[in-house]
């Protein structure tokens, strides 16, 4: 679904950065934080995941409002609560997910280096954004990055009439050579829950598949579905495979929950939440030069393939992300006119400057 208007205002990437920091500093968030925070959520407007973007920086949602009624703590004690040479668990401190995140997938990427794989949870944290933020900054290093976390329960389990746990995404990153890195980013369910509201905000309907309404009946209707609240998991129906998203999502709350302690699933709250990255050095295995030779080959194989009728080829996981972010680093970020009249309410509760437009 593209969801780019001919409404939409550009805006340039760096410019919304700056103002994105400087207002989570005004929120009493530290400035390298601050910093951290805003590049992790300007990240996913250019990559086009818009669901995970600034869309959510507002003054009566998620990072703005949670900072100023205290739910996130602008400076918490993060800390390692317990780990050994490959692994460890980071206790948040409710502190801003993406700097939570952003530290936990640095320290696996510094015990992979000397362990060669490695693994780090975090628990006690808040919504952390874009899950392949965190598991492309291995990709630098030749190594496999992965990320996932759980989420608010808003889906509903197959054969179930009501939500159980939430759309626990779960990203990995691979390294190629001279072909883009393989770039695997995706909510265990059919669709993210950002995208019902991308959905409202165009006025479009959604794909039957998608989610149910109050009376647990499938809809097309995005205000009906946030309403309900009951999301589907990958697949859709049981004829449809939902049985695999449904376990999937398990999967990733059994790591980010069980194993943090940081159950999500079985909060009354719904809140905070638990992640869990790992880091795999490639030469732990086999030459670096050859894992990307044949990575090479394998993408080049898969996107070689005849397209069906009606498209023009075949992508591979990451690549038409990694095209919007070329595309948008140059032109701008397209954001939607309800996205910009947030913006522009932060600016002012804020007394924040306003340059975006």
């Amino acid at each position: 679904m593209e969801h780019r208007t001919k409404g939409d205002t550009r805006v340039d990437h760096q410019k919304l950065t700056r103002f994105v920091s400087q207002a989570f500093q005004k929120l009493g968030v530290p400035e390298n934080d601050a910093e951290i925070a805003a590049k992790v959520l300007v990240a996913a407007d250019l990559r086009g995941v818009d669901t995970h973007g600034v869309i959510r920086f507002n003054p009566n949602a998620w990072y703005v409002k949670w900072l100023q009624e205290g739910s996130m703590n602008p400076t918490p004690n993060i800390r390692v609560v317990s780990e050994n040479g490959s692994t460890a668990l980071i206790d948040g401190d409710t502190g801003i997910g993406m700097v939570i995140g952003h530290r936990a997938m640095e320290l696996a990427i510094q015990k992979a280096k000397s362990s060669g794989v490695a693994m780090v949870g975090a628990r006690n944290s808040r919504h952390f954004g874009m899950s392949a933020y965190y598991a492309m900054r291995a990709l630098p290093h030749d190594m496999i990055g992965i990320a996932m976390t759980n989420a608010s329960r808003q889906v509903v389990p197959t054969f179930g009439l009501e939500a159980k746990f939430g759309t626990n995404p779960i990203c990995f990153a691979v390294p190629a050579d001279k072909e883009l890195p393989f770039v695997l980013d995706m909510a265990t369910t059919t669709a993210a829950a950002g995208k019902l509201e991308v959905a409202v905000r165009h006025g479009d309907a959604i794909p039957l598949g998608w989610a149910l309404d109050e009376n647990a009946e499938p809809t097309t209707d995005p205000k009906v579905a946030q309403k309900a609240r009951r999301l589907l998991p990958l697949g859709g129906t049981r004829e449809g495979g939902s049985h695999k998203g449904y376990g999937l999502a398990i999967v990733v709350e059994i790591l980010c929950g069980v194993l943090t302690g940081t159950i999500t699933a079985l909060n009354s709250n719904q809140e905070p939440r638990g992640h869990f990255f790992g880091a795999i050095r490639i030469d732990a295995f086999r030459p670096v030069a050859d894992f990307k030779a044949d990575m090479d080959r394998l993408i080049r194989e898969l996107k070689s393939t005849a397209p069906m009728e009606g498209q023009q080829r075949v992508f591979v996981a990451g690549e038409i992300e990694f095209e919007t972010t070329q595309e948008r680093a140059a032109r701008g970020i397209p954001l939607h006119s309800s996205v910009l009249d947030g913006l522009r309410a932060v600016s002012e509760q804020l007394g924040l400057p306003y340059d975006l437009e």
